[in-house]
């Protein structure tokens, strides 16, 4: 049943709004751009009295920025950031449309819900909270809406913190997505708090041979060639290596379910629909993504080539290159099309005692354990500020949702009731640290 608008939360309205936005991002620059739903970020922080600037470093590709002042201006400030842009939608996949918003018996659909305009809309009604009831919040907060993240932010967060590093003046932490969402773990709820994210190495495979007629006898053909080196890559079982935040999740895992099992695997098993989004932070992992290759059925190309999405733990980023320059073979040509660092910081600190505090006095009485995300974030970028970067973005989420395996995925939706919980949460981290 569609939810009458009176009678949907403020936080869940405005994530509905930024879903309707159009902000598909194909990448390799291709995109809708996200001027219309920045200049809306923008109108309402404007309607809150403060005072905000954009930057494009491409047409249409808007990020916008406002600072909040806090009650002592001699802390160093926070940031809270998001991302406007989506990975694309094939409406015909989807139970509705993509970019409708709709909110059907407290759920909210759409491209976004997920990956990140719920953590968008969080953001900017925990804010509204704040400055509506005469307060402030503890310290400056710095909040930015990035364009391109989905592209690895080469028209975003990268050219921003080049460009406009003012914007973060005074910074050291910053929050956004990914992280201080529930799990269940057996039959358990528990938090993840990211505090670390893998590296990026965006490749592309390229096989040359012999162009000929397609029914001739061709040992040199390009598309064999590129089969197999996919085919490796794609199959490898890359080898368990944990790092300190992945060994404290576990030992989490392990005190929660009262298992000390030695298999990495088979306690991140015990996360359940998590558990295929914990497993790849142990690892690494290398996914093929796209094939081109061919213009005609009877045409043997004399090239091909193959996208692979490459996520490898931090510190490892040479040796794991070497190992797939092994694997895919010498006859194999390896193209960078983009690549960005890995982080890991402490899962300690009076940030991280603030953000634990607030689950805590939610949802009293349930573990909040450190993980390490297998994606990246907009902190990538941030960090050459000298900036430190976690995944907070808290929601209750019932224990059947798979809320992971929704990043990227069809019929993305969350819970109305999370986002409140998560607005709230919010709201009181600002008033508080």
């Amino acid at each position: 049943m569609l939810e009458p608008e009176s009678d949907v939360p403020e936080v869940a309205r405005v994530a509905a709004d930024l879903i309707r936005f159009d902000t598909t991002n194909y990448g390799g620059g291709r995109s809708h751009g996200e001027r219309e739903a920045a200049e809306y970020a923008g109108a309402y922080l404007e309607a809150l009295g403060l005072d905000t600037e954009y930057y494009e470093a491409a047409d249409r590709r808007t990020n916008v920025c406002t600072r909040v002042p806090g009650r002592d201006r001699d802390k160093p400030a926070l940031i809270l950031h998001g991302h406007l842009d989506v990975v694309p939608a094939v409406a015909e996949d989807w139970s509705v449309d993509p970019f409708a918003g709709e909110i059907r018996d407290g759920i909210l659909w759409g491209r976004g819900a997920v990956d990140m305009k719920d953590m968008d809309a969080m953001i900017l009604t925990a804010v509204a909270d704040l400055l509506r009831a005469g307060e402030q919040p503890q310290r400056d907060i710095i909040v930015t809406f990035f364009a391109d993240e989905e592209n690895g932010g080469v028209f975003g967060s990268a050219p921003v913190v080049k460009n406009k590093p003012e914007w973060f003046a005074g910074a050291t932490e910053a929050i956004s997505e990914v992280g201080g969402y529930s799990i269940a773990v057996d039959d358990r709820r528990a938090y993840l708090l990211q505090v670390g994210e893998k590296a990026l190495v965006w490749m592309k495979l390229i096989a040359r041979g012999r162009a000929g007629h397609g029914s001739g006898l061709h040992p040199d053909n390009a598309v064999t060639r590129l089969a197999e080196a996919v085919a490796a890559l794609g199959r490898t079982e890359w080898p368990v290596r944990l790092t300190d935040t992945t060994a404290q999740l576990l030992a989490g895992i392990a005190g929660i379910v009262g298992d000390d099992a030695a298999d990495p695997d088979a306690l991140a098993a015990r996360t359940g629909a998590a558990s295929s989004f914990i497993r790849s932070t142990l690892r690494t992992t290398t996914n093929p993504t796209g094939l081109t290759a061919g213009y005609k059925h009877n045409v043997i190309p004399d090239r091909a080539e193959a996208l692979i999405d490459v996520r490898v733990l931090p510190g490892t980023e040479e040796a794991a290159l070497a190992d797939i320059r092994r694997i895919v073979g010498p006859d194999i040509e390896i193209e960078t099309v983009h690549r960005d660092i890995g982080l890991e910081v402490p899962f300690s600190g009076d940030l991280v005692d603030a953000m634990v505090a607030q689950l805590g006095r939610h949802d009293p009485g349930v573990p909040v354990l450190p993980y390490l995300m297998g994606g990246g974030t907009d902190n990538k970028a941030l960090s050459a500020l000298g900036i430190s970067g976690y995944g907070f973005a808290p929601l209750r989420l019932p224990a059947d949702l798979d809320f992971t395996g929704m990043f990227h995925g069809v019929d993305e939706r969350v819970p109305v009731d999370a986002l409140e919980f998560g607005r709230r949460v919010l709201a009181d981290l600002l008033r508080t640290y």
